[in-house]
């Protein structure tokens, strides 16, 4: 391991101790790692870094006591209609670069994330960021300043409306590996959408991810398609 993987599994380990500390006390996580209050907290307030040796331990232990899907499903609270509101995961910066560890891990030949305004933008960039690749995302309107756009246009079930989605033209390239993401699926027309974009400029369907799978919704799957919870 040369010297930024290992400053970077060091970090990340801090980052699963500060995610560990919203569930336990430092009493028990003194217990779980044999350690003092006062070093773990020097930890989670980056104040030092762990050795490799330590941080493996406390990548280890992150692994056994936190179920990401369990913590995504607690996040959610559905109105009486279905809805909800899926902020509290958004919002959350370290829970994010959870996710996006689990999806690299799953499609790490990926060279570009596709997603949509709005909501999927903190998802794919927390993503990209984590594959080291670019994020880009389909407008629902033209902007000045870019004169030539891929569009798709589709008509959404719940509204009956024509909408349209717009990429510009050189956002993907031909043949790019491309992961597509987004942080709800009800229908499946916004992915599909997408999906034709992407094919439009010449792009290979390298994934699929959403967070929270709604239903069954009519959108191609198998082996490409990765959702971590799934609500009926």
């Amino acid at each position: 391991m040369n010297m930024v993987e290992s400053m970077k599994l060091r970090i990340r380990s801090v980052e699963y101790l500060q995610m560990l500390k919203r569930k336990f006390t430092y009493s028990q996580l003194g217990e779980m790692f044999e350690l003092p209050a006062t070093v773990l907290n020097r930890y989670i307030m980056g104040r030092v870094l762990p050795n490799e040796e330590r941080a493996r331990e406390f990548i280890a232990h992150f692994r056994e006591y936190y179920n990401l899907e369990q913590e995504i499903r607690d996040r959610i609270h559905c109105d009486r209609e279905g809805y909800f509101d899926n902020s509290p995961i958004l919002y959350d910066t370290l829970l994010l670069l959870e996710i996006a560890d689990q999806v690299a891990e799953r499609f790490q030949e990926t060279e570009k994330i596709l997603t949509s305004e709005t909501d999927g933008i903190p998802v794919a960039c927390s993503i990209a960021a984590r594959l080291g690749v670019d994020a880009v995302y389909a407008r629902k309107n033209r902007e000045v300043g870019v004169t030539d756009y891929v569009e798709e246009t589709y008509v959404p079930s719940s509204s009956g409306n024509l909408m349209s989605l717009y990429l510009p033209k050189n956002a993907i390239q031909k043949n790019e590996k491309v992961l597509i993401v987004d942080d709800v699926l009800r229908s499946g027309e916004t992915q599909r959408a997408l999906i034709n974009l992407a094919e439009k400029s010449g792009a290979s369907i390298y994934g699929i991810f959403m967070v929270i799978s709604v239903g069954d919704a009519d959108l191609v799957k198998g082996e490409s398609f990765f959702s971590l919870v799934t609500l009926q």
